[in-house]
């Protein structure tokens, strides 16, 4: 079989039913990735620092040589684990009702640049008689098609609405019912204030982050669907959403949730307060400067009486004043902006409630 060199569209439309090796060291692919990539590091991340210090400092050749050393101890261990991988998948399809088993001996490799390393274990893996497809420019192709995708102008319908109206549930049961969305607060595992970590998993890297933003806006046809997205400031937790798709974002139409403080306060409250007493105080103190001396006090006062109402009404009220100043910031927001009044904190009956707005609204 022949090595075939593929561009980054192709692989990823391969990539739908073709496993993707990484074989970058286990740092680089830590630090992110091709989302469901597998790691199949031809070196490791000391390994990696020897090659490129000998090929800097000596020469191509000794580079080689020691990159040789490594590699050849660990060839067939790294056959092993493809034909492990293959099996396994062939395995899950037979158990998939509807999907076609599985039968393709075929994979798709990748490096930094599309360099030795992924052709190295592409010739590995060709002579034992996978069919073998590499990345033409490698991750870095990758990355550079992960920024084009923000340049794109999409369809979006932000769902707005203080804090407390459920927005993520509407993005949750829009999808359930299939409704193209993007998740971003599901993306970046945070929800978006200062108690937004809370029950989360840690974030992914700012890259990371990126490569899971385009790869779902890419799984959406955005020529014809309009994608409903949560409004949210420029920053969630540690990540940035990349400024031309924020830009995107700033210039959409807002359908705004107008829900009761008083149903909104019902859900927060219990929402955050199953939460240690401990983290709730924490996530008070990291905004103390804006929510003022006094307002804070009170707040960690009700929290230590387990009063969450109390507490969470005087947070709601500032978070209030911030979306309502964010929201004002936006350039023709009168042409943009939509009141839906909700009567409640209800996901299902709420995205019925967006759905018929928007299609009169066409």
């Amino acid at each position: 079989m022949a090595i075939q060199k593929i561009t980054i569209e192709q692989f990823l439309d391969l990539a739908k039913t073709i496993p993707v090796l990484d074989v970058r060291s286990p740092g680089e692919y830590i630090h992110a990735q091709i989302p469901g990539a597998f790691s199949l590091p031809l070196f490791t991340d000391e390994e990696r620092k020897v090659v490129g210090t000998a090929y800097k400092q000596q020469s191509r050749e000794t580079a080689i040589k020691f990159g040789l050393d490594f590699f050849g101890v660990k060839m067939k261990k790294m056959v092993e684990e493809v034909e492990s991988l293959l099996a396994e998948r062939k395995k899950q399809s037979k158990k998939t009702k509807g999907s076609e088993p599985i039968v393709s001996n075929s994979i798709l490799v990748h490096c930094w640049r599309g360099g030795m390393r992924s052709a190295g274990v592409a010739w590995l893996l060709d002579l034992y008689g996978f069919k073998v497809y590499t990345l033409a420019g490698g991750y870095k192709a990758y990355r550079k098609w992960v920024r084009d995708q923000f340049d794109k102008k999409y369809r979006l319908k932000i769902i707005g609405g203080y804090t407390g109206s459920g927005k993520t549930l509407i993005i949750n049961e829009l999808k359930r019912i299939g409704i193209p969305v993007v998740n971003l607060e599901g993306l970046g595992n945070h929800k978006g204030s200062a108690f937004g970590s809370l029950g989360e998993a840690p974030q992914p890297t700012q890259e990371m982050f990126e490569n899971l933003l385009a790869e779902s806006l890419h799984n959406i046809n955005s020529s014809v669907n309009e994608i409903y997205i949560e409004d949210e400031s420029q920053r969630i937790g540690q990540l940035q959403i990349p400024m031309p798709f924020w830009d995107t974002m700033r210039g959409s139409k807002v359908a705004f949730l107008d829900i009761p403080f008083k149903k909104r306060l019902e859900y927060i409250a219990e929402e955050y307060g199953k939460f240690e007493k401990e983290k709730l105080i924490n996530a008070v103190i990291r905004i103390q400067k804006r929510l003022g001396g006094l307002e804070t006090k009170n707040t960690i006062g009700f929290l230590l009486e387990n009063n969450h109402k109390e507490a969470f009404s005087i947070l709601l009220t500032y978070y209030d004043k911030w979306y309502y100043k964010g929201l004002q910031n936006r350039e023709n927001l009168a042409d943009l902006l939509t009141k839906i009044p909700c009567e409640s904190v209800d996901a299902k009956a709420n995205a019925n409630i967006l759905l018929h707005e928007n299609e009169t609204t066409l």
